[in-house]
């Protein structure tokens, strides 16, 4: 089957699953908060279909057109960036300043950020000559975003910017010098900042504190355990219950853990495993240079954020606090995932026989 159709068909079925899990998830908060228990399944379902709409339309337009508009849509993305830091005018919530609310949506720049950067990064990558602009871009766009806080979208940004750098040939000695310095201001950024430390020692210790700090992640683990091989059955899990925190955002994957076990589970990463490797090798297929490192960077975008939402639910990384591509509650994030899937169902189409 060509690569474009397999990530057709691949997106569109999680978007269709996350619709369900979300559904399955958000019962209980939605009747407790609005009196509707269909509430966020409905407003998800809005986004779902625009999200859709504007997927089959990105996907048929000519992924190269973006090329000319990459420093404007770079020049706009530092501007909502610094917007939304500004008091007043950046909506604050649990602590972080991540939004603009436009009245009829809360816009979360950040988000917009991976898109828009995907193609900015690729642009400066095609030209050799870009390498110091390039880590320059990736450091003020990191460090805004650093800024909200928000550390987990700066990972997958710093993650989708290596690897193309990676892909497009850049040196190796750039590339670890530069991921040493990372490595070293992600510490220092713990350090200095009392809730990451918290997380780090409850990634080291989930059965430290386990009604504060470790709490998130003793419950997710709860509800993977719960779920055994098949699981407690679509609808049935007891995490959801005021238990769990964020079940329909940052912890949807344990629900689904619980209530379809680890078949289920597995069956979801299997599925993200096809979508990534395609859209690697729609990224062979592809001219060197800008279309290459476009489908690179996209893959990784989506492929980056999956990992770390998984791992962080399992344990195997710190919780961050984003979400499940496709399959998490949160309109800005599953719109912006279905555009940039789009582009790269674009790109494969484009180089097949």
């Amino acid at each position: 089957m060509p690569n474009s159709r397999t990530l057709t068909l691949i997106t569109i079925g999680l978007t269709f699953f996350g619709l369900i899990m979300i559904d399955s998830a958000s019962v209980v908060d939605a009747a407790r908060d609005f009196g509707d228990k269909w509430y966020y399944l409905k407003l998800q379902s809005i986004w779902a279909i625009l999200g859709l709409g504007l997927f089959f339309l990105f996907s048929r337009i000519n992924h190269q057109i973006f090329k000319k508009y990459a420093f404007p849509f770079f020049v706009v993305t530092v501007f909502l960036l610094l917007l939304v830091l500004i008091p007043g005018i950046g909506v604050k919530l649990q602590g972080a300043r991540r939004w603009i609310n436009l009245g009829f949506f809360l816009l979360q720049p950040s988000e917009l950020a991976k898109l828009t950067m995907a193609i900015y990064f690729s642009t400066l990558l095609s030209t050799k000559k870009k390498y110091l602009p390039f880590f320059f871009t990736l450091g003020l766009v990191s460090l805004l975003i650093v800024l909200e806080p928000d550390l987990g979208t700066t990972l997958v940004i710093i993650g989708m910017g290596f690897l193309t750098y990676f892909g497009s040939g850049g040196r190796i000695r750039y590339l670890a010098g530069f991921s040493v310095l990372g490595l070293l201001a992600v510490m220092l950024m713990v350090i200095v900042s009392p809730y990451r430390l918290s997380r780090l020692e409850s990634y080291f210790n989930t059965r430290k504190d386990p009604l504060g700090s470790s709490y998130q992640i003793h419950q997710a683990l709860i509800a993977l355990g719960s779920g055994n091989l098949f699981g407690l059955g679509l609808g049935q899990s007891r995490q959801k219950y005021n238990f769990l925190p964020e079940a329909t955002t940052d912890s949807i994957f344990a629900i689904i853990g619980e209530e379809l076990g680890l078949v289920g589970s597995s069956a979801l990463l299997l599925a993200f495993l096809i979508l990534i490797l395609r859209g690697f090798n729609s990224a062979g297929e592809a001219a060197m240079g800008f279309s290459q490192n476009l489908a690179v960077c996209l893959t990784s975008m989506i492929g980056i954020q999956a990992f770390i939402n998984i791992s962080a639910i399992t344990a195997l990384f710190p919780l961050t606090g984003i979400p499940l591509t496709y399959i998490s509650y949160g309109g800005s994030s599953l719109l912006i995932m279905l555009v940039a899937t789009g582009i790269l169902v674009n790109i494969a189409r484009s180089y097949e026989q």
